[in-house]
């Protein structure tokens, strides 16, 4: 789920990890050892767990909690949103020292954080107990055979919101294909100069969405593995990434999509405004759409996302969130419990974060079941779109995350951001980011196939 349903931040590099990063790759192959958060509570009464998190409306979660569990509680720390987060427990576990229990992380920074041995493996504490309780790529990416160093809570499979309205005016098809898309793209901007497909967004804000739309192609630019440290395999311009940069800088040199960046006022007044046709949206985008498109209510639907085959079901990820326990805490039982059950396949805590966060569900017995798979959204003309969304989360392949993301998304946008401006040309994006990429992690101590 993104930060207040608002999209998620870009994850900016951290210089001082990246430079200490050659020798954590050494400490990472030993043991990793135990610190302390002082959180847990002394004497008879119930273990305190601090837990730090952004949520929206994450207080209710907490109370549910609390009021259904009586030997531990959680108590809750709004401790920054994305990166501003990030940044403290990074700190704390660097200092050894001053970290929280539990932390909200999203899927992409568990790698960056388990090399430096600071998450602990909770499938000693009974994790491996929930595997079967979630979508198989999610429980895939916060675990490494019987190591589990993460739960995973929301994620954000992809589809397509469309202006109902717009496709009726303008005679448009709901496009089922990437060539129906750029066809119905074309169309559309013939019959209105001022009126797009959809936006490419180049910024830092979209390093996720542009992800998530390799993960759909095929693309799989890394193999990596904890346990197989300090190897990894590094393929940033496989076939399924070319093929997505060429498509869209096709779309964007023929002026058929916006190049708005994404959080910005520009970009939300397009969708306010009939400007944009389409939001190429995750499985939390309905929930960001009627925060920032409030007058648009009951025009939009949702339809699943093209595929680049007719009749094919690929999909890829934008975003999701994960609650991973800290090597520092002193009650690591309780914080795994916390972990697991915080919201797991609560149904009391889950209707809150439907209902008030727009959460798409990664476990389950929650995604599969009846309120959230029925549950009706007037902003989408009653709608009910996680019959769209859900099928898409189940289809998701496997996929694998490296430790230097911020890295590699903040060299991604400088060269796409090149293209945009016809520094580049789009068939030298893949190789350009390959290159640099390789050359980084080599210096950083991995040892990189590709």
């Amino acid at each position: 789920m993104s930060s207040s349903t608002q999209p998620r931040p870009l994850r900016r590099a951290l210089v001082a990890a990246c430079a200490a990063l050659a020798g954590v790759l050494v400490a990472a192959c030993g043991s990793g050892g135990s610190g302390g958060s002082g959180s847990g509570a002394a004497g008879g009464g119930p273990v305190h767990i601090k837990v730090w998190a952004w949520y929206p409306d994450f207080k209710q979660v907490v109370d549910e909690f609390n009021k259904s569990h009586k030997d531990v509680q959680v108590d809750w720390v709004q401790a920054g949103v994305g990166q501003d987060e990030y940044t403290k427990p990074k700190t704390a576990l660097k200092a050894g020292q001053g970290a929280t229990d539990v932390v909200m992380l999203e899927f992409q920074e568990l790698p960056t954080i388990q090399l430096t041995k600071g998450l602990l493996d909770i499938g000693k504490y009974g994790a491996n107990e929930d595997k079967d309780k979630y979508v198989p790529w999610a429980w895939n990416q916060v675990s490494d055979g019987d190591h589990v160093y993460a739960i995973p809570v929301d994620g954000g499979p992809m589809a397509m919101l469309y202006r109902e309205d717009i496709f009726t005016k303008f005679k448009l098809k709901v496009p089922t294909t990437w060539d129906e898309f750029k066809q119905e793209a074309a169309k559309l901007h013939a019959a209105d100069p001022k009126a797009y497909m959809t936006d490419f967004r180049s910024d830092e804000s979209a390093a996720g969405w542009l992800q998530g739309l390799m993960w759909q192609a095929g693309s799989r630019p890394y193999t990596y593995s904890a346990s197989k440290l300090p190897n990894i395999g590094i393929k940033l311009n496989d076939d399924g990434a070319k093929k997505v940069y060429d498509y869209w800088g096709d779309l964007v040199k023929n002026k058929l999509v916006d190049t708005a960046s994404y959080a910005t006022t520009d970009f939300h007044n397009g969708l306010s405004s009939g400007k944009y046709a389409t939001y190429l949206a995750a499985g939390w985008g309905p929930g960001h759409l009627s925060s920032v498109a409030k007058k648009t209510v009951g025009k939009w639907r949702a339809a699943p996302l093209p595929q680049w085959t007719a009749g094919g079901n690929a999909e890829g990820d934008w975003g999701g969130s994960t609650f991973a326990v800290t090597t520092q805490t002193k009650n690591p039982k309780q914080a795994t419990q916390v972990a697991r059950e915080l919201l797991g396949t609560s149904e009391a805590a889950w209707k809150i974060g439907i209902d008030q966060a727009y959460l798409f569900p990664l476990a389950t017995p929650i995604l599969t079941g009846s309120y959230f798979q029925n549950k009706k959204y007037d902003f989408f003309g009653g709608q009910q779109v996680n019959k769209i969304f859900g099928p898409a989360a189940n289809t998701i392949g496997t996929f694998d995350w490296s430790p230097f993301q911020d890295y590699a998304y903040n060299t991604r946008t400088g060269e796409v951001g090149k293209a945009l401006q016809g520094q580049t040309p789009w068939s030298s994006v893949a190789d350009n980011i390959q290159r640099q990429v390789t050359g980084y992690a080599s210096k950083q101590g991995f040892k990189v196939s590709q």
